[in-house]
């Protein structure tokens, strides 16, 4: 649990980061859009977080 906490952070900033720039750079400059992609990336990290951790966990 601790690892995929630890994947988790990492990966839903960057992910969220990312869906917010798109957005931005789609044109979608008012505060909704912004607001939903960046929770977007914080839910589409859930599985690949414990995708990779599961991952690691099984090469070490």
């Amino acid at each position: 649990m601790g690892l995929f906490l630890l994947v988790y952070i990492f990966l839903s900033a960057t992910l969220a980061g990312s869906f917010m720039v798109a957005a931005l750079t789609a044109g979608m400059t008012t505060m909704q859009p912004v607001v939903w992609s960046s929770l977007a990336g914080f839910v589409v990290a859930i599985p690949i977080a414990w995708f990779v951790a599961k991952k690691i966990r099984e090469n070490v």
